[in-house]
C-alpha cells in the first residue's frame, strides 16, 4: 500500500459518520401520527359509540355462545374445503380427461355464483330433495333413505346446511391455491423420486406436498380469517346463533344497533389476530429448508495469496447458515 493511501485511510479514521436525514419521511410520520391520535380520540370521546353498552354486552352469554358457533362453523368448513381442495387440484393435474373435467366445472360452478346464493339453496334443500336414499342407480331399488328435513335439522337446526354451503364454496378457492403451490414445485423432484422406484401418492405426500406448503400456507390463511367473517352470511340458511347474528339480535332488543356492532368488531379482531399468529407460525415451519440466514466471515479463515496490507483477507471463506431439513424421502 502507497503512503498516500495509508494518510487517508489514517484521515478517516476519527471522521464523525452523520446518518442521512429523511425530512419527508419524518413529516409524513408525524402526520400520520396526529390522525391516528385524533381517530382514537374521536372514537373514545364519542358518546354516540356507548361504550358502557359496550363492556356490559361484550362478555354477554349470548354472544360467547356466539363466539363458539363461529368457530365451530369456521373450523369444519376449512378442514372439510382443505380436503375438497387437494383432491379437486390433483384432479386438475390428472392425465384423466373426465376427472379435470369434472373438477374444472366445480371450480368454474362455485367461484362463480354468490356464496349468498350458495346458502340460500342449502338452506332449501330439503324442498329441492325431499328424501335422500342409497341404492342401485337409474332404478328404483333403494337400500337406504332418509328425509331430508331429518338431516338438515341434525345436531343444531340449520348447522350442516351451513357448513356443506361454506365448504363447498370455499374449497373452490382453496383448489387453485393447492393448484399454484403444486405447480411451483420443480418437476425434477418427482422425477427423482419416481427413480427411487415411489409411488405416486407416496410421491405426492412425501415429497411434493411439503415443499408446496410454504407457497399455500399464506394464501389459506387469508381464507381461513375470511371465513371467519363470511359465517356471519349464514343467516341465509338460516342458521341464527352464530356471532352476528347474537349481537344483532341484542341489538334489536335494545335498540342499540353501534355498540353491539362495536362489540362483534372486538371479538371478530381479537380471533383474526390469535389466527394470524398461528399463520405466521406455520408459515416459520414450513419454510424452514428455505430461508437463508446471515452469511458471517469465519474468524479462523485462512488469508488468501496476494493481499495487500489493509484488505479483508477473509472476505472469501465464508459460512452460510441455512437450514435444510429433510423435504425428501
Amino acid at each position: 500500500m502507497s503512503q498516500h493511501s495509508k494518510s487517508d485511510a489514517d484521515s478517516y479514521e476519527g471522521a464523525k459518520i452523520l446518518p442521512v436525514r429523511h425530512t419527508g419521511t419524518l413529516v409524513a410520520s408525524i402526520i400520520v401520527a396526529l390522525l391516528a391520535l385524533m381517530l382514537i380520540q374521536g372514537m373514545v370521546t364519542n358518546k354516540n359509540m356507548d361504550w358502557p353498552i359496550v363492556w356490559k354486552y361484550l362478555f354477554d352469554t349470548n354472544v360467547l355462545n356466539g363466539i363458539g358457533w363461529t368457530l365451530i362453523l369456521t373450523v369444519a368448513s376449512m378442514l372439510i374445503a382443505i380436503v375438497l381442495a387437494v383432491l379437486l387440484a390433483v384432479m386438475r393435474k390428472s392425465l384423466n380427461p373426465v376427472l379435470r373435467g369434472v373438477s374444472w366445472f366445480y371450480i368454474w360452478f362455485f367461484r362463480g355464483t354468490p356464496v349468498w346464493t350458495q346458502l340460500v339453496f342449502w338452506g332449501l334443500f330439503a324442498v329441492l330433495i325431499p328424501q335422500i336414499s342409497l341404492g342401485i342407480p337409474f332404478t328404483s331399488v333403494s337400500f337406504w333413505s332418509m328425509d331430508s328435513d331429518h338431516f338438515t335439522q341434525a345436531i343444531q337446526a340449520g348447522l350442516l346446511p351451513a357448513i356443506l354451503g361454506l365448504a363447498l364454496n370455499e374449497a373452490a378457492y382453496l383448489a387453485e391455491i393447492v393448484r399454484a403451490g403444486l405447480e411451483a414445485v420443480d418437476p425434477g423432484q418427482s422425477e427423482a423420486a419416481k427413480a427411487l422406484g415411489m409411488r405416486s401418492t407416496k410421491i405426492m405426500r412425501r415429497i411434493i406436498l411439503p415443499q408446496a406448503m410454504r407457497i399455500i400456507v399464506p394464501p389459506t390463511g387469508n381464507e381461513a380469517i375470511g371465513m371467519l367473517k363470511t359465517t356471519s352470511l349464514v343467516t341465509a340458511v338460516p342458521f341464527g346463533l352464530e356471532l352476528q347474528f347474537a349481537t344483532n339480535a341484542i341489538a334489536n332488543r335494545i335498540y342499540k344497533p353501534i355498540p353491539l356492532l362495536i362489540v362483534a368488531c372486538i371479538w371478530y379482531l381479537l380471533i383474526t389476530s390469535i389466527l394470524m399468529v398461528g399463520q405466521s407460525y406455520l408459515e416459520r415451519h414450513f419454510g424452514k429448508g428455505f430461508d437463508q440466514r446471515h452469511v458471517w466471515p469465519q474468524k479462523d479463515a485462512v488469508p488468501l495469496p496476494g493481499k495487500t496490507e489493509g484488505e479483508v483477507k477473509n472476505d472469501v471463506s465464508k459460512g452460510n447458515q441455512a437450514t435444510f431439513v429433510g423435504l425428501n424421502a
